[in-house]
């Protein structure tokens, strides 16, 4: 199985996306659609301060009938926030994401930022490992039988 590292790796995009949590909101969600993400990770400066979600923006703006022009990132935000190391295994995130009911982690090493994994790609790495190994065992049962 793989670690985050590996996953990490195999992204199409390395950039991590990131938002000031003095930002209105709407700067926030204007950013996921145009990047097609679920969520942005909140920095002040270079310190890690929280998340910001689809889920955040309508739970917490639409329902509480706030302007998302006029509402800060802050306001809203997730924190303080789960995440991970990038030695920690797809496995365990998957079990850390079901317990907290999240669809994102961010990545951390050392204090560090490196960046943000979501259930989707945790999804992908495995259906991708299952693919492998019934390749492999379709080998196998083919080399036995001929």
């Amino acid at each position: 199985m793989k670690d985050v590292a590996q996953i990490l790796k195999s992204k199409p995009d390395h950039k991590v996306y990131t938002v000031s949590p003095s930002a209105p909101v709407l700067d926030a969600v204007k950013l996921m659609a145009e990047k097609n993400l679920g969520a942005l990770l909140v920095l002040d400066g270079e310190e890690f301060v929280g998340i910001i979600s689809e889920r955040d923006c309508t739970r917490k703006m639409l329902l509480a009938d706030r302007l998302p022009r006029e509402t800060p990132v802050r306001d809203i935000m997730s924190s303080p926030v789960q995440y991970v190391g990038p030695r920690h295994t797809n496995e365990e995130c998957m079990a850390l994401m079901t317990d907290k009911r999240l669809r994102h982690l961010p990545v951390m090493d050392n204090g560090k930022l490196i960046g943000l994994v979501s259930i989707g790609d945790l999804v992908k790495d495995i259906i991708s490992e299952q693919s492998f190994i019934i390749q492999q065992l379709e080998h196998y049962i083919a080399g036995v039988k001929g």
